[in-house]
């Protein structure tokens, strides 16, 4: 019998043991298996035993685990153990009497952990919890009674509803394994251990106790929608891209805390702001200080962050003539410029049409100014991320520009590439021109002359949209075009 019962159990451990992964033990690891080594020790009317540790019976346990919340488990466990006694002292009135009962506990119990989050952290290293586990309890004894020189055979069979509590530590080794230490007491009701057919007028005369020594299993993988090694439970930032280091809250790191993560921080050793890629500015003029020529003094962008008081157009570092009223055309030392030949206010030294009849109206190059209504078909063609592929949906825009091309043989067009703020200044550069070649070969292949079609690429230097969300960077991801005048004996600028 013995043997049989201890059979069962092992075999009852090797199937949960190849049992299909569940969750966990935890939120994450809902399910798990323990495997026990326990010491018994009886208690009845051959005597006590209670805490004689050199009478303790040996034997083994196995119990299923369930998470139900951060301060409750319920399981559902199994032990087997040979409880055995033989009367000595010749005073006995039991003297040479005997008992081998094979003991079988199933209990489900729920377990309160005090690692709930309020006690203790969940993941605490130490975690201390109380079980109350009732169930049945199989006994099967073999023995003999001596009383008063009668001796009388008590082999029995018989099971027992059994009221079970303990104590226990665990000891958190991971996420998925733990160690623990335990001791509870079984009182199977009405149960009669040793075989003495006097009883007491309760129903729990014969008891044993339980000192468990085990481990814990739990089974199973938390989910982790991005990969970054932080499960979605706790990951604060569950879509971080992939490959991108990220810290305990699954969050991409910040090196300089300015709000922009690393891998998207161009200046990731300095604090700066969100609108130049996490770069400092500290004149605050939009232009990052590694780009400002400027950099404590507040200026344009289109000067390299350096101020033009007169709004000329020449730094003032560089304008020899810093007081040039309004609208007045100067020259690279900021001086005015009084030389048009043909009168259109454009000064020669920058008049591209320098013999634009009077009274045209013109550009800022001197050109016969594009009507409007041409104008407001140069709409920008936006891109996949990392795509230079035209989209078809921008087939019409294109083919509008094409027949403008070949109804005004005096125009042409210029194409410029952008790119957004994901990889290198020089991969975004090199992105971007070849964004304008691909708008250009449209127009090629539409039977307009290369010459007529000019390209140019800006990388991720002249944003449409700051660069901090999907939307900002989709709007960067983009070709532009303008319509100019035509002069071939002239190179474009």
């Amino acid at each position: 019998m013995r043997k049989i019962l201890a059979s069962a159990l092992l075999s009852g451990a090797a199937l949960l043991a190849t049992a299909p992964e569940g969750a966990a033990q935890t939120a994450d690891r809902k399910m798990a298996i323990s495997l026990t080594g326990n010491a018994f020790q009886y208690k009845g009317n051959f005597g006590s035993d209670f805490w004689q540790w050199g009478e303790n019976k040996y034997g083994p346990g196995i119990s299923i685990n369930r998470y139900l919340s951060p301060g409750l488990d319920v399981l559902l466990s199994g032990n087997y153990v040979e409880l055995k006694k033989t009367t000595s002292p010749l005073s006995s009135p039991y003297f040479g009497s005997s008992f081998a009962t094979n003991v079988v506990n199933v209990n489900l119990g729920l377990k309160l952990k005090l690692n709930n989050g309020w006690a203790l952290k969940e993941d605490a290293v130490i975690q201390p919890y109380l079980l109350a586990a009732p169930g049945l309890t199989y006994t099967s004894r073999e023995g003999t009674i001596n009383r008063n020189g009668a001796s009388l055979n008590t082999d029995s069979d018989k099971s027992y509803f059994d009221l079970f509590g303990a104590a226990g530590i665990n000891f958190r080794v991971s996420d998925a394994v733990g160690l623990f230490v335990q001791t509870g007491q079984h009182i199977p009701l009405n149960a009669n251990l040793d075989g003495d057919p006097a009883r007491d007028d309760n129903k729990w005369d014969d008891r044993f106790l339980q000192h468990t020594a085990g481990i814990t299993i739990a089974f199973g993988k938390a989910k982790d929608t991005d990969n970054d090694g932080v499960p979605d439970r706790k990951d604060q930032c569950p879509n971080t891209p992939a490959g991108v280091a990220v810290d305990e809250k699954g969050c991409p790191l910040d090196g300089d805390k300015d709000g922009v993560p690393d891998y998207q921080d161009k200046c990731p050793t300095e604090a700066g702001s969100k609108a130049l890629d996490g770069c400092p500015d500290r004149d605050n003029d939009g232009v990052r200080d590694s780009e400002d020529d400027c950099p404590d003094q507040a200026g344009k962008a289109a000067l390299r962050g350096c101020p033009d008081a007169d709004n000329d157009g020449v730094r003032d570092q560089d304008d020899k003539c810093p007081d040039t009223p309004a609208g007045t055309q100067v020259d690279a030392t900021g001086c005015p410029l009084n030389l048009d030949k043909d009168g259109d206010g454009i000064p020669d030294s920058v008049d591209r049409c320098p013999g634009t009849p009077a009274g045209a109206k013109v550009d800022s190059l001197g050109c016969p100014e594009i009507p409007e209504s041409i104008r407001r078909l140069e709409q920008p063609v936006r891109f996949e991320t990392n795509s230079t592929v035209i989209k078809r949906t921008s087939y019409g825009t294109l083919d509008k520009m094409v027949q403008v091309l070949k109804d005004h043989p005096e125009y042409a067009v210029r194409i410029s590439g952008h790119a957004d703020s994901r990889g290198t200044d020089e991969y975004n550069q090199r992105l971007s021109e070849r964004r304008a070649e691909s708008a250009k070969r449209y127009f090629t292949g539409k039977n307009i002359d290369p010459a007529r079609v000019v390209t140019q690429g800006f990388g991720e230097s002249r944003p449409a949209a700051a660069n901090g969300s999907a939307s900002g960077m989709a709007k960067n991801r983009r070709v532009e075009f303008k319509f100019e005048f035509y002069i071939p004996s002239q190179p474009q600028p």
